[in-house]
């Protein structure tokens, strides 16, 4: 007894719900170690008693073979008095520790030994979808509460059957302590429903099949929310799902059964491949393979994702390819609840078919969307697989919510060195996203045991999360500081790539309200999450008609050719009206926001008036742009101490090259071209000012596959160190993480109520 030691641990990251406490017993049995572990709110404890040397060897295994899932990010360790003489290790039920929560594992795709059983006809889960493990399965979607118990998950209605309770306490198994393990018998089941939400016979898998293979659309509800699927190579099947869906034009997303069947329709790289098969199963752009209608997507790329639930699995059995979309009227959040989605597919968002099941989701979640960028994750849309585990952050901010911006909506709350970003929201103007937005505050706010003591929000005074962010702060006297919206782009990219010191931000997007009360959105700035300063920007365009531009882009058109001095050859179908609104200044805002530049260009170059949502225009331009390196001159002038980017001489040569003949996908690509010489241009004039060289890319213009690698180049040619996005999307999106970063290093504009 006298070599012996008890020492106490406590574990924190994500270590509940994936196997964690089985993959101690196993460590402690092996290493002859006694003593016990459990789930606390906090993460998990355990005592460990025996000889020094296993003790050492227990602790050099704990991080070197954790399971996959697992993520430990603090060991804690403390002697206990004297050894108490066990010699078997225990796990005992969870206990709570006040004011301190564990985190919580993303949900994650079916594993290689549940797709064996899956398929295995000898296997009492045959078939049966709602098989998982403690390596893969639902996790935040399904979680009431913490600890990560059955009871405080929407399993709770079904218990164990005795075969899955010995599978449970069975140390050798790998469901040992799952807490979702059901099987047929004792767990839930699937059913079919008709259009009117009437049960129908048989096997629901097969009918759901059938329904789809005859031409029809069927509703799935998967782990985060319903989805809508269909056939996705048959143009009038694909236009009716965009008819109901209200979703005319915005990319859809393709389902295919495995890689080899996703080749069919894109070129797939092995990092593609890799994150396709990948325990998170995002959506990933691909690039299209030639011949592909453009039904699915306008552009050159396409969304495809792989079966991630037995479900999706089962489905796939009849299919090579289904396009797979959430479930919901546009702009409206994804649906989950199971009475709201039976009145909705029976009247608003029609369907031939609803194949659904009892297990409630408790917490809504949205497919992740993310692009392979030299290696890296470029996100566009972070969520399923992901959220809610942290983004790690540089410096400690406690206690920090982010409100975030109101297009792309999301929130960000931090803990320590911990920044916990919400899945992808949507937009606040719909009622439904923004009580969603709200709910999910509160949602995280108990489960991570985060208590607001800062708010921050952007600095547009008409955004709802800045409403919200005032009215908390006014109720709960909390402090608020708001922030510009591209310095929030800038210290978000920073954030992401752990950048502390003082750099230059090149962010550029379509709108943003800029600190002088103006719209920006082509901005260099340089700094810190403390301050920054705005060196240059573009030449500001007037929007006749303000937000009504982002859809009407045959409007930036003809304000681009007024700004040229020749209205007269605009094609927009009112363009007497826009040019004595001009020339008035009335209701004409300017703006310096690159998208609406890009809307305009794609306008001059292809004639059309309106897009059907937000950016289209820009994306558009990027996926017509030819195989040309020339580009047009760049030129600046000084306004005030701000580089200004001239866009006239630029707009000026490309209307010329066009009288001339020179093919639009020419034009595009040259126009593009000039943007990247730009952007250098820009960084020159803030490195003239500052001598800084690392560069940070941030804003939505970025996620265009055409101008970031480019620009990355570029910079890396004159001189620069570039850095882009991997762990947070560069639209708004992840704005919340630099609102973080700014209030937490006590950036931003303080507020006080009564509010201006």
């Amino acid at each position: 007894m006298a070599d012996r030691r008890r020492v106490r641990l406590e574990v924190e990251g994500i270590v509940q719900g994936v196997g964690f406490r089985p993959f101690l017993h196993r460590l402690a049995a092996r290493l002859h170690l006694g003593g016990w572990c459990r789930n606390t709110t906090a993460g998990v404890t355990l005592e460990l008693e025996g000889d020094a040397e296993d003790l050492a060897a227990f602790r050099a295994a704990l991080r070197r073979e954790a399971p996959p899932l697992a993520v430990i990010e603090r060991v804690r360790e403390t002697p206990c008095p004297s050894p108490l003489g066990e010699r078997a290790f225990r796990i005992l039920e969870s206990e709570r520790v006040p004011g301190r929560a564990a985190l919580v594992s993303p949900d994650i795709a079916t594993c290689p030994d549940c797709l064996r059983e899956l398929r295995d006809r000898r296997d009492r889960r045959y078939r049966y979808p709602f098989l998982n493990c403690t390596n893969c399965g639902p996790r935040f979607t399904i979680l009431r509460r913490l600890p990560y118990d059955r009871e405080n998950t929407s399993m709770a209605p079904w218990a164990m059957c005795p075969d899955c309770r010995r599978e449970y306490g069975n140390i050798s198994d790998r469901r040992y302590h799952a807490q979702p393990d059901c099987c047929p018998v004792c767990g839930p089941r699937l059913s079919f429903l008709d259009g009117a939400g009437r049960p129908v016979e048989g096997d629901p898998v097969a009918r759901a099949a059938e329904r789809i293979a005859a031409g029809g659309i069927v509703a799935v509800k998967g782990l985060g929310g319903y989805h809508l699927a269909c056939l996705p190579d048959r143009p009038e099947i694909v236009a009716e799902l965009r008819r109901r869906k209200r979703r005319d034009e915005r990319p859809l997303a393709v389902l295919c059964r495995d890689v080899a069947a996703a080749r069919r329709w894109c070129h797939i790289s092995e990092e593609e491949a890799a994150r396709l098969t990948s325990p998170r199963a995002p959506i990933v752009l691909l690039e299209k393979r030639t011949g592909l209608p453009d039904t699915l997507s306008e552009t050159r790329e396409l969304g495809i994702l792989l079966p991630y639930t037995p479900v999706h699995h089962l489905l796939m059995d009849h299919f090579d390819a289904l396009v797979l979309t959430s479930a919901n009227l546009s702009d409206a959040p994804v649906l989950c609840d199971d009475a709201e989605a039976l009145e909705t597919f029976r009247h608003a968002l029609p369907v031939e078919g609803i194949l659904t099941h009892p297990r409630e989701i408790v917490n809504r979640c949205d497919d992740s969307l993310l692009r392979v960028f030299r290696g890296r994750d470029y996100f566009f849309r972070r969520s399923r697989g992901y959220a809610p585990q942290p983004v790690e952050l540089p410096e400690a901010a406690d206690g920090v919510l982010a409100c975030g911006a109101e297009q792309k909506a999301s929130f960000c709350l931090t803990r320590g060195r911990e920044a916990f970003l919400s899945a992808h929201i949507g937009d606040l103007k719909n009622l439904a996203v923004l009580e969603h937005y709200r709910a999910q505050i509160a949602r995280f706010q108990d489960r991570f045991g985060i208590a607001a003591t800062r708010l921050a929000c952007d600095l547009h005074p008409d955004y709802l999360s800045t409403d919200y962010a005032r009215a908390r702060s006014r109720a709960e006297g909390l402090p608020l500081v708001m922030v510009q919206h591209h310095h929030a782009h800038m210290a978000a990219c920073m954030a992401d790539n752990r950048l502390t010191g003082p750099c230059i931000g090149l962010v550029w997007d379509g709108t943003g309200y800029g600190s002088d009360g103006t719209t920006w959105g082509a901005e260099c700035l340089t700094g810190d999450c403390e301050g920054a300063v705005r060196r240059a920007s573009m030449r500001p365009i007037a929007l006749p008609g303000g937000d009504r531009c982002m859809q009407e882009i045959g409007r930036v058109a003809h304000s681009l050719l007024w700004d040229l001095g020749c209205p007269e050859r605009s094609d927009c179908p009112n363009g007497a009206r826009l040019t004595q609104m001009l020339g008035a200044g009335l209701n004409c805002p300017p703006s310096s926001g690159m998208g609406r530049l890009l809307d305009g260009v794609y306008a001059l170059l292809t004639g059309r008036q309106t897009v059907s949502y937000e950016g289209q225009g820009a994306v558009l331009l990027e996926a017509m742009a030819g195989r040309d390196e020339s580009a047009f001159p760049v030129s600046f002038y000084e306004e005030r101490g701000l580089a200004r980017l001239d866009t006239r001489p630029i707009l000026a040569a490309l209307l010329e090259e066009l009288d001339k003949g020179v093919p639009a996908e020419t034009l595009a690509a040259r126009f593009l071209n000039t943007l990247v010489l730009a952007a250098v241009g820009q960084c020159r004039a803030a490195r003239e000012q500052t001598g800084l060289r690392h560069v940070v890319l941030s804003g939505g213009v970025f996620q265009n596959r055409y101008l970031l690698p480019r620009v990355m180049d570029a910079l890396e040619e004159a001189g620069f160190v570039p850095h882009c996005h991997s762990r947070v999307a560069a639209n708004d999106e992840g704005l919340a993480l630099g609102q973080t970063m700014i209030a937490a290093k006590g950036g931003g504009i303080p507020c006080a109520w009564p509010y201006p």
